[in-house]
């Protein structure tokens, strides 16, 4: 008989743990959800892991690790530098508490930060702060990528209400058509328009390009720039040079501790809830009573440890099964596109922090409820068994929508939530369900903070830093690398002689043929001074010129 590895009969042994759950009666599965419910009264939350793969005596296996996972996240708020690579602090939980800010220069930055924000946002949906002929703001151009990008529009996306704050439009790529699109929406309201551009260097090429255009845009349309620009940035910046010099109408602070993926709670998230008239007190307060819970130093009552373990048993450590994102209302439906950002950028990593390759990660993807029991729920529950679901419920709904011929909506919405986690269950599909009393600032900070702490703990069980992003800075060089390329190329061609890609190869001690390829390609179709003669579909023999 042959031998099992250990890595095979654990995962056996997790298949068998996981069919028993399953094929448990009504009362033992009624049991096992008191067993392992994880409520707040304070914030109007529960969490229930009781269909995965965890089980009591799991307290007591993994209480060592998550002891040394939490004397390393103490160590983190306490100032320690978690990003190596960088040399970097790690204070996005400051944010919301700026008493546990390591030093009293940074508490104070923080509130300073916090009230200026929040006087700037009143003073601009008060009128008091107005364009040149003395008309309020109506609407905000946002640019900024990832975290910078996603976490406003989630907050947008949560918050806005008609006819109450600005609203907001999201640059967030280089795409030529997009950017012509978006600026080209805002042209009507083009003098009541203010612009948001978020870099914390003022050198990535994404949010750069995109306030080049922007200032164009707006300057070929006889309108001053400076006047309504803004500005979030570190201090001492390109950008916040640049801000300075042209006397923007404001630059906020972007610290150098606070990372893309975790700055909804600074300045990036803040802003844009001001402008919009939300709460943005309820929002760090919802972050900062999450935050308290998951400092809990015991498995069973930190949810943020509740949820990590679920992730690692249910994909034994390895990321086996992609986590599926389904929250149950329409104003949380960017909530996946928020946390592929925050979960994969931060657990993708090819090495554990002692240089072993490992190759982790979790992917996430989703969208909301009930939209993909029409979608791709048939797969979830009769195709490959590779995710667990996270639901996300609330129960509170909205008065103004009634009862209409015996049909309440939010009853259909939940009995959906509850028979696709039936349907789900009964295939023998692994789900959590993370349930809010009701969907406000609060709730949506504590929904966040709960992620973050999760994404920490987990971070620390499989030994990788969360807190980097080498590959994310790989792919910004080899992108630089391309566009220097195109600069050589260009001056190659300005002989006007024809060549091969091998001779301009050659010509140019790379070996990157291919590239050169792909660049010349794009060149030729987008300019008539570029030509490529011959058949494409052997461009080895392509004669390139410029005319």
């Amino acid at each position: 008989m042959r031998i099992l590895t250990n890595s095979l009969r654990s995962n056996l042994l997790s298949i068998m743990a996981i069919t028993d759950i399953f094929q448990m009666n009504n009362y033992d599965k009624w049991k096992r959800y008191c067993d392992l419910l994880f409520t707040d009264d304070s914030l109007g939350f529960w969490l229930d892991i009781s269909r995965m793969d965890v089980e009591r005596i799991d307290f007591v296996n993994f209480k060592d690790t998550y002891s040394k996972a939490f004397d390393s996240l103490s160590s983190l708020e306490n100032g320690s530098i978690a990003n190596i690579d960088e040399g970097r602090q790690v204070g996005h939980y400051w944010l919301r508490d700026s008493k546990i800010a390591p030093s009293q220069e940074i508490s104070d930055s923080i509130d300073n930060e916090i009230n200026e924000i929040s006087k700037f946002g009143s003073s601009v949906l008060n009128g008091e702060i107005t364009n040149s002929n003395g008309e309020k703001y109506t609407d905000v151009f946002w640019i900024g990528i990832g975290g910078s990008g996603l976490g406003p529009l989630l907050i947008n996306e949560s918050f806005k209400r008609e006819s109450i704050g600005l609203n907001l439009h999201f640059l967030d790529n280089v795409d030529p058509e997009g950017i012509s699109h978006k600026l080209n929406s805002i042209l009507s309201n083009l003098d009541t328009c203010l612009f948001v551009v978020v870099s914390k260097s003022g050198g990535t090429p994404e949010p750069l390009i995109g306030m080049e255009q922007s200032m164009k845009f707006v300057q070929d349309n006889n309108q001053e720039w400076a006047s309504r620009a803004i500005a979030i940035t570190s201090n001492g910046s390109k950008l916040d040079q640049l801000a300075v010099s042209e006397n923007w109408l404001e630059i906020f602070d972007l610290p150098d501790w606070v990372g893309g993926r975790t700055s909804i709670t600074s300045a990036v998230g803040l802003l844009p809830a001001v402008l919009i008239g939300a709460d943005i007190n309820k929002f760090l307060d919802g972050a900062s009573q999450m935050d308290k819970l998951t400092r809990t130093k015991d498995i069973k009552n930190n949810p943020a440890a509740l949820l990590s373990l679920a992730w690692f048993k249910s994909g034994n450590g390895k990321g086996l099964r992609d986590m599926v994102v389904l929250p149950y209302r329409d104003r949380l439906q960017v909530f996946s596109r928020y946390l592929q950002q925050l979960v994969m950028e931060s657990l993708g990593k090819k090495y554990d922090r002692d240089a072993k390759q490992v190759n982790q990660g979790i992917a996430v993807y989703g969208n909301k409820g009930s939209t993909d029991q029409h979608a791709y729920v048939q797969q979830l529950r009769d195709g490959v068994d590779n995710f667990f679901v996270n639901f996300i419920e609330i129960l509170h709904d909205p008065a103004e929508i009634v009862e209409v011929k015996n049909k309440r909506p939010g009853d259909y919405l939940s009995g959906f939530l509850q028979g696709t986690r039936s349907a789900l269950t009964e295939g023998g599909r692994q789900n959590l369900t993370i349930t809010f009393k009701s969907f406000d600032e609060s709730s949506l900070g504590a929904l966040i903070a709960l992620f973050e702490r999760a994404v920490s703990l987990y971070a620390e069980l499989i030994n990788v830093n969360a807190y980097n992003q080498p590959g994310v800075e790989a792919g910004k060089k080899a992108a630089t690398n391309i566009i220097n390329l195109q600069k050589e190329i260009e001056e190659l061609l300005e002989d006007g002689k024809e060549r091969t890609l091998g001779q301009i190869n050659d010509a140019l001690s790379t070996d990157s043929t291919e590239s050169i390829y792909l660049i010349l390609r794009k060149l030729s179709e987008n300019s008539d001074n570029y030509s490529m003669n011959g058949n494409q579909s052997n461009p080895d023999q392509l004669i390139i010129s410029k005319n």
